[in-house]
C-alpha cells in the first residue's frame, strides 16, 4: 500500500472500521439486484421485479437521511442498531412473501420498510472526519479510499447476487447480502473508540441539513449524476444484447467502474491543489464530456475502453463532494449532509434507468446512451449554476463553514475529541 494510505490507516481502528464498512456497503450494491433477480426467477414477472426494486430504492433514499440525522444527534450504535435490525426483518419478510407466493402487495409493503438500512458508507466517512479534522490532505486520502471501497463493492457485489440467485437458490443473493448488512453494521458499532461524538439537538441547526444553500447544489448536481450512472447500467446490458452477448455486459459495467477505482487510487496519493470547488466543478464537467463517445461506438470492445475512460472522471469528483460537504454542512449534521447527497444519487439512478428503458425501447440501445448524454449536461449546468454557492467554502485548512451555526462549543468539543482519539 503507498505511503499516504499507510498513514492514514495507522490512526487506532482505522483498519477495523473501514472492514466493516466495506462489509456493510455490499448490500447496497447487491439487494436491489438480488430483489429483481430472484422475484423475476420465482414469477418470472419482470415488471414487478422492478417496481419491488425501485420502491426498495426509494424507501432508502427518503428514510436514509432521517436516519443518519438521528445518528449525528444520538450515535450511530444508538440508532444503526435498531434501524438495522428493522431492515432486517422487512427484507426475511419480503424472501418469504416471494418464496411463498403472497400477494404482490406484500411485496411492496416489505420493500417499503426495508428501506430504513443505514448509510454504511456515511458512517464511515464520518469516523474518518473525526479522526482527520483539520488535517485536509490526510482526509482527502481517505476520502479518495472509500471511493474506491464504494466501486468494489459495485463491481463484486452484483455478480455475487446474481451468481448465487441463479445457480444456488433464488433468495441465495439478498440473503447473503442481508447478512452482510447485519455483519458489518454491528461490528462497526462495536468500536466505540472511533464513533464520532453525538451532538445534542441545541448545536444542530434549525431544520435539515439540507437547509445549506451549497449542500442544495451537491444533491441536486448528483441527481444529475446519479441518471448518468442508471442510464449507463441499462443501456449497457441492451446494447450488449443486440451485439449477441448479454453475459458481456457485466464485464463492461465491471470495466466502468474499474476505470473509478483506478483514478480513485491515483488521486488519493496526489497533493491538493487549488480550490475545491474548482476542482468538483471540473471534474462534473469532465464526467458530462465522457458520455459523449458512448453515442459512437460500434462494438462491445469500444464501449468498454470508452466506459474506462468514463469512469476516471467519477471517484476523483466523488472525493472533492466530500470535503465541500464537510465545508458546507455543520458538523453537527455532517452524517445527515453526506446521506443527502447519496440520496439524490439513487433518485438519479431510478430516473435515469426508466428513462433510458423507455428510450431503449422505442428507438434501440444506441439511441439509449442519448440519456446519459443530456443527464450530463444537465448536471454540468447545475454545477455551472450552482458555483457561487461553494465558493465561499474555499476557506483555509480548520477555518469555520461558513454556513455552519454548530457554534464555537461544538467545534471545542469535537476537537478535544478528535485529539483524545489520536493520542
Amino acid at each position: 500500500m503507498p505511503s499516504p494510505y499507510r498513514k492514514i490507516f495507522a490512526a487506532p481502528g482505522a483498519r477495523n472500521f473501514s472492514a466493516a464498512g466495506f462489509l456493510g456497503r455490499m448490500t447496497l450494491s447487491m439487494t436491489g439486484i438480488g430483489v429483481v433477480t430472484m422475484i423475476s426467477q420465482i414469477t418470472g414477472r419482470y415488471g414487478l421485479a422492478g417496481a419491488v426494486a425501485a420502491t426498495l430504492a426509494l424507501s432508502a433514499a427518503a428514510i436514509g437521511p432521517q436516519i443518519s440525522r438521528l445518528v449525528d444527534r444520538h450515535g450511530q450504535r444508538r440508532v444503526l442498531r435498531p434501524a438495522t435490525v428493522v431492515s432486517a426483518l422487512a427484507v426475511a419478510g419480503l424472501l418469504v412473501s416471494a418464496n411463498q407466493r403472497w400477494p404482490d402487495w406484500t411485496l411492496f409493503a416489505f420493500a417499503a420498510v426495508a428501506g430504513c438500512v443505514p448509510s454504511v458508507g456515511s458512517m464511515v466517512r464520518s469516523r474518518w472526519a473525526e479522526i482527520y479534522r483539520g488535517s485536509p490532505q490526510e482526509l482527502h486520502t481517505a476520502y479518495a479510499f472509500e471511493s474506491v471501497v464504494d466501486e468494489v463493492c459495485f463491481i463484486f457485489g452484483p455478480i455475487l447476487s446474481i451468481g448465487l440467485s441463479t445457480t444456488w437458490f433464488p433468495e441465495a443473493g439478498p440473503l447473503l447480502a442481508l447478512v452482510f448488512l447485519v455483519t458489518g453494521v454491528f461490528w462497526l458499532t462495536a468500536q466505540r473508540a472511533t464513533e464520532p461524538r453525538p451532538h445534542p439537538r441545541e448545536h444542530h441547526t434549525a431544520g435539515s441539513a439540507l437547509r445549506s444553500r451549497g449542500l442544495q447544489v451537491l444533491v441536486a448536481t448528483f441527481v444529475a449524476t446519479g441518471a448518468i450512472f442508471g442510464a449507463v447500467d441499462v443501456v449497457t446490458v441492451a446494447f450488449a444484447e443486440e451485439e449477441g452477448s448479454k453475459g458481456a455486459a457485466s464485464v463492461v459495467l465491471a470495466i466502468y467502474a474499474l476505470g473509478s477505482c483506478t483514478a480513485g487510487l491515483v488521486y488519493g496519493l496526489l497533493p491538493l491543489s487549488g480550490s475545491a470547488p474548482r476542482r468538483w466543478l471540473l471534474g462534473v464537467c469532465v464526467m458530462a464530456a465522457s458520455m459523449i463517445p458512448l453515442q459512437l461506438v460500434g462494438n462491445l470492445p469500444l464501449l468498454a475502453v470508452a466506459l474506462f475512460v468514463a469512469g476516471l472522471s467519477v471517484a476523483p469528483t466523488m472525493v472533492t463532494t466530500m470535503g465541500l460537504i464537510e465545508q458546507h454542512v455543520p458538523r453537527a449534521n455532517l452524517t445527515e449532509g453526506m446521506t443527502w447527497v447519496s440520496t439524490g444519487l439513487a433518485v438519479g439512478v431510478a430516473l435515469g434507468s426508466s428513462a433510458a428503458g423507455v428510450v431503449v425501447d422505442r428507438a434501440g440501445a444506441d439511441a439509449g446512451y442519448a440519456v446519459a448524454g443530456v443527464a450530463g449536461v444537465v448536471a454540468a449546468v447545475v454545477a455551472f449554476l450552482g458555483y457561487r454557492r461553494l465558493r465561499p467554502a474555499a476557506e483555509p485548512a480548520g477555518a469555520a463553514p461558513l454556513e455552519a451555526t454548530g457554534g464555537p462549543e461544538t467545534d471545542d468539543r469535537t476537537e478535544d475529541h478528535t485529539r483524545q482519539h489520536l493520542a
